[in-house]
């Protein structure tokens, strides 16, 4: 659903609008699409609209229900991408309710202490995921835990099997490297995440493995995350910012 700009109001016939930004966001989407989910409807950081989730996307409504956004929004003065912000927060809620039982992690060990630590949705037949997990030591050295979730992608056919066997391995950190070095994962069986961390990437707006999450939730660009250096000072910038933010 890609809408620019469009005039809501002239559909709905005049008809009264509801007061609440769920009331309000409802008849303007469902004017469009009468099946579609709504996830969320709140005030939004532009003045006279609110913010909504529809299935995985972000859209704006205007209060009175007449014009719909469907797109980024940005804050221009001073150069935030608000949607993006936005994204980020739902994220990190999401994330926060998956425990350790639904990932497979790879943290520094001791004596090195974690600084960071990121959460990747991976593939074990994606090319670029192989190579980030190429680095793992590297990325540990540097005090940054990973903490992977499996997103196998339809466009690798039987990805998902060896997802599944690398989750019922004896030892699942072992069997993923061997995974991601292209070795038979075998065939093995048991009760797993897999497709649960697959719809939940799919419902936050995750289309492509690897996407790395910072731990605010905001998605760091493959092109800093692929490079240990590069994270790691991504990383204490973030936290230093953060940090500032709340003095």
């Amino acid at each position: 659903m890609r809408f620019l700009l469009v005039a809501v109001g002239l559909l709905l016939g005049g008809a009264a609008v509801a007061a609440t930004p769920d009331g309000v966001v409802q008849q303007a989407v469902r004017a469009f699409a009468p099946n579609a989910k709504i996830e969320a409807a709140q005030e939004s950081p532009i003045p006279g609209f609110y913010e909504a989730i529809v299935g995985s996307e972000f859209v704006y409504v205007s209060k009175d229900g007449r014009y719909m956004l469907d797109g980024s929004a940005f804050d221009v003065a001073n150069k935030r991408d608000l949607t993006q912000e936005s994204r980020a927060k739902v994220r990190k809620v999401a994330l926060d309710k998956i425990g350790p039982d639904k990932r497979i992690v790879f943290a520094p060990k001791a004596p090195l202490q974690a600084k960071h630590t990121v959460t990747v949705f991976t593939d074990v037949d994606c090319p670029f995921c192989r190579r980030f997990h190429e680095q793992i030591a590297a990325y540990n050295a540097k005090g940054i835990a990973v903490n992977y979730l499996f997103f196998p992608l339809s466009i690798h056919p039987g990805a998902d099997k060896k997802a599944q066997a690398v989750w019922c391995s004896k030892d699942r950190e072992e069997a993923f490297t061997a995974a991601m070095a292209g070795k038979d994962t075998g065939a093995a069986t048991c009760p797993n995440p897999v497709a649960e961390t697959a719809d939940l990437a799919q419902s936050i707006g995750i289309s492509a493995t690897p996407t790395i999450i910072g731990p605010d939730g905001a998605q760091i660009p493959n092109q800093v995350a692929m490079s240990p250096d590069m994270l790691a000072a991504e990383l204490d910038r973030q936290s230093a910012a953060a940090a500032a933010a709340k003095n």
